[in-house]
């Protein structure tokens, strides 16, 4: 799968993901300092599923009718360790196939989807 990671999103993630072979760029090292905006629009340019920590992207997504081959996956968790984020966000990411046109929240124990308006 084709993702952007947030700028907030740890590294150590990020590579856990590309070690499972998922095409990632980066915010923190291809456009650090990018409004939430760019972000979500870069996300949409290269079609790609948003990863993020940060809650404002909800409401941008339903408020810029986001189109069906993007999605959004919120990671709502302490991130106590990097390498616990690490194994959470991979293991999140393997369960589905269908993050594409959603928005999703991913805590520890559960995944809740919202079909994207667009």
């Amino acid at each position: 799968m084709r993702f952007l990671a947030n700028e907030n999103f740890p590294g150590d993630a990020v590579e856990a993901l590309r070690l499972q072979g998922h095409d990632i760029r980066w915010i923190r090292a291809d456009a650090p300092g990018s409004s939430d905006p760019h972000v979500l629009a870069l996300a949409q340019a290269e079609e790609r599923i948003l990863l993020t920590f940060d809650t404002d992207f909800g409401e941008l997504a339903f408020r810029s009718g986001l189109p069906a081959t993007i999605g959004i996956v919120l990671f709502r968790f302490r991130m106590t360790s990097a390498q616990q984020v690490a194994r959470v966000v991979a293991q999140a990411i393997a369960s589905r196939s269908d993050w594409a046109g959603h928005f999703s929240v991913v805590e520890v124990d559960r995944v809740r989807m919202r079909l994207l308006p667009g």
